[in-house]
């Protein structure tokens, strides 16, 4: 019953895919790369949600929430405010300009140089981190949660094997083969179901410890374990209290604003009212997005009397405790998406740098539309494969990885976020400020934290890497400022408008953007020990 339910829903999701895109021309690069500019609010805000939740966070953040509590809701409930600024910001912006790759923008802004050099850093980032991370995650999950070895009666290398192949190989048809429009309305079903199964993990759980009643184990649960329902962190904690307002807040910029496998969806509007509402929605559901990723950590805490070694184990085990075996082939199908549109992303988006960035600009200038997406195609199944054999080798990494990796993208993401942001603000500044900030901020956040931490100060006695972040982002934008008052542009950028879509904004953005920020702001209060 349970791989009948998995196979219908999984089946259901495809043939849906399938038959949204029949009409989308995907032999131009706006059919393929951006769905045609047909994007409607509710589509985008499923697939930003489901592009950006994975196993990533269903494990991770849940094994976070077991050891320190809802603290770590940080990661979740400010991306809201990322995405309100994003809808008022950056995406009128982006849709005036026309662009397709957020380095389009910076060759507009600056360079081709720069452009590329922005590229290569996506690029780095989602092959050397993402796809074999996303892979990896995905299918340890699924082999814990689901006991395959058992199952097909194979070992567990063998299981995580078989899994992250055929996540991978399911992924590469809806990116490659699909393209964006495939992507985002597989996302948006699959966020429908994650919705609902993922509020099932919590119901469950509170109604084991309440013995039936979810009010009853809710009102146990902060009455024995008051202390993990603390929102502010202090200096020893994942996320200290004062890092909300320098790094985290940077980082969530960067990831909701300027990175490519997210902000893509956004930039296939249909027009900026469709795109900005398709962000408020994603930041309302966000904001809810703790119940999902933190509430069943602490829930895992009380049920297994904080006794796990492991706490990435919490969320895993808690399915197998509370979950009902009729409804395991429905959340093994909901897990599967999830997991799978992180990869598909995440390739989608690789797809899109190479053909559009790299392709069209370096190797073949002359390059139809249906060159670029065929070579663009060839790209992403080579990446495909690639990542296919590198994650499975990842079960050999030390302990902590993830964490590792996590710091580990500040290399890039705060140099690419400096960039842009004085690129949009100010009129003078030249392309040699880009290209300076660029590297000057990835040599002095790895010194920071590959050479200072560990070496000089220790890492018990270092700042957060979230105010390196900051600091290191603030340095940048002085240095940029001022070589664009000594050496300043010989014209003032304009930016263009394209008017490849309608940039008429949203009514409601601005009210109900700052009705987001408050509840956002309330949940901390109310939380507040």
């Amino acid at each position: 019953m349970a791989i009948f339910s998995f196979l219908a829903f999984t089946l259901l999701v495809a043939g849906v895919a399938y038959w949204s895109t029949r009409g989308t021309n995907e032999q131009t690069s706006d059919g393929y790369f951006l769905g045609g500019r047909s994007l409607t609010a509710p589509v985008i805000a499923g697939s930003l949600l489901l592009t950006n939740l994975s196993t990533e966070q269903l494990v991770g953040l849940n094994g976070q929430a077991y050891t320190e509590g809802i603290l770590v809701m940080a990661w979740e409930t400010l991306a809201a405010i990322a995405m309100v600024v994003t809808a008022l910001f950056l995406l009128p912006r982006y849709l005036q300009g026309g662009i397709s790759t957020v380095p389009q923008f910076l060759e507009d802004r600056y360079d081709t140089t720069t452009k590329t050099i922005t590229s290569a850093l996506f690029l780095s980032g989602y092959v050397i981190v993402l796809l074999p991370i996303v892979l990896y995650s995905g299918s340890l999950a699924l082999v814990t949660m689901f006991d395959i070895p058992s199952l097909l009666d194979v070992s567990h290398t063998t299981a995580l094997w078989i899994c992250v192949w055929g996540i991978g190989i399911t992924g590469s048809i809806y990116a490659i083969f699909g393209g964006l429009k495939a992507v985002a309305v597989s996302d948006t079903i699959n966020a429908i179901g994650l919705l609902i199964g993922g509020l099932l993990i919590p119901y469950f759980g509170l109604q084991h410890i309440g013995g039936g009643s979810a009010t009853e184990g809710m009102s146990i649960l902060m009455r024995e374990a008051p202390e993990k329902f603390n929102s502010i962190g202090d200096s020893k904690a994942s996320v200290p209290f004062s890092t909300i307002f320098t790094g985290m807040m940077l980082v969530q910029l960067f990831y909701w604003g300027t990175n490519q496998a997210i902000i893509q969806r956004a930039l296939g509007a249909v027009n900026l009212k469709e795109g900005q509402k398709g962000l408020l929605l994603a930041a309302f559901f966000k904001i809810l997005g703790p119940l999902i990723v933190v509430l069943p950590g602490v829930i895992a805490f009380h049920i297994f009397k904080g006794n796990l070694e492991i706490p990435d184990q919490a969320y895993p085990k808690l399915v197998k405790e509370v979950l009902p075996i009729s409804l395991l082939g429905f959340f093994a199908a909901v897990l599967f998406g999830a997991i799978l549109s992180s990869f598909n992303s995440a390739l989608n988006s690789s797809v899109t740098l190479f053909g559009l960035d790299i392709y069209k600009e370096h190797i073949n200038p002359d390059a139809s539309d249906a060159q670029v997406v065929k070579y663009g195609k060839g790209f992403g199944i080579i990446l495909a494969i690639l990542a296919m054999f590198v994650a499975p080798m990842i079960a050999n990494a030390p302990d902590g990885l993830f964490g590792y990796l996590q710091e580990v993208n500040g290399c890039y993401s705060i140099p690419i976020l400096t960039i842009i942001i004085v690129g949009y603000l100010t009129k003078w500044v030249p392309a040699i400020a880009a290209k300076v900030a660029i590297v000057l901020g990835v040599i002095l956040y790895s010194i920071s934290q590959f050479v200072l931490k560990p070496f000089v100060f220790g890492d018990d006695n270092y700042l957060p890497f979230l105010h390196v972040m900051a600091i290191t982002f603030v340095i940048n934008v002085l240095i940029m400022l001022a070589i664009g008052k000594i050496r300043p542009r010989e014209v003032a950028f304009e930016l263009p408008y394209t008017k490849q879509v309608d940039i008429t904004p949203y009514a409601l953005v601005k009210p109900l953007g700052a009705l987001i920020c408050a509840v956002v702001i309330g949940i901390y209060v109310y939380f507040a020990q």
